[in-house]
């Protein structure tokens, strides 16, 4: 059953659905997170430090953080085998192009494709920077994220990366929420204009609340 499901647009598209709102709700608690560093270095290696004691002494040092980390890959990878085999079928139900070209669509939606590469790729990027420190700028510093994220973003290129990769965030939030709530069936005539505004909000949100960071240590508040 489960392979017949997978095998089908409709499976594809849940798949894509669901995983897409497991990572936006790691995305808003992730912003969140986020923004204690404008409270201060102790504030925000308090919360770094408490991520990894999460459900002691239930779990173990890090358990809890790592099956966040699992969880997150699984939806990734799910996320964007959906998103290619379903790219792959709709390239072959139509090898040819339109002899009448249809009505522009959104800047969002014509840009989910390359978004979601730009998004992957940065991801790749984010990691090897900020968690294992292989491409860090300055020195990492395990155990002091204040700091690493200060070294970061006092380099142009970082910021760059960063607020580039968010803004294609905000457009793939912003285009993927609403489609994930048409396919799993929340949409409606009279819902549409409702779900349109939370996705836009939600973009917006999470879009400024990210950049929020580089730009605060562009500008010394954080420092």
């Amino acid at each position: 059953m489960a392979r017949t499901v997978w095998d089908s647009s409709v499976g594809k598209k849940t798949v894509m659905a669901v995983s897409g709102l497991v990572m936006l709700l790691y995305l808003v608690v992730h912003m969140i997170g986020n923004l204690k560093i404008f409270f201060g270095s102790g504030e925000f290696n308090h919360y770094a430090h408490w991520l990894r004691t999460l459900g002691e002494p239930f779990l173990h040092y890090e358990w809890a953080l790592w099956i966040i980390r699992v969880a997150l890959v699984v939806a990734v990878v799910a996320h964007a085998t959906a998103a290619y085999q379903l790219s792959r079928r709709d390239i072959r139900a139509r090898p040819s192009k339109y002899v009448h070209r249809k009505p522009r669509a959104g800047y969002a939606t014509r840009t989910m494709r390359w978004g979601g590469i730009i998004l992957g790729l940065f991801i790749v990027w984010h990691i090897l920077d900020l968690t294992t420190g292989t491409v860090h700028s300055g020195g990492f510093q395990s155990g002091h994220p204040y700091q690493n994220v200060v070294d970061t973003f006092s380099t142009w290129y970082g910021n760059i990366v960063y607020i580039v990769a968010m803004l294609a965030l905000g457009l793939h939030i912003r285009h993927g929420f609403w489609s994930a709530a048409q396919t799993l069936g929340a949409g409606s005539r009279t819902r549409d204009r409702a779900l349109k505004t939370v996705a836009n909000v939600l973009a917006l949100l999470l879009t400024v609340g990210f950049v929020a960071v580089p730009v605060g240590v562009m500008t010394g508040v954080v420092s």
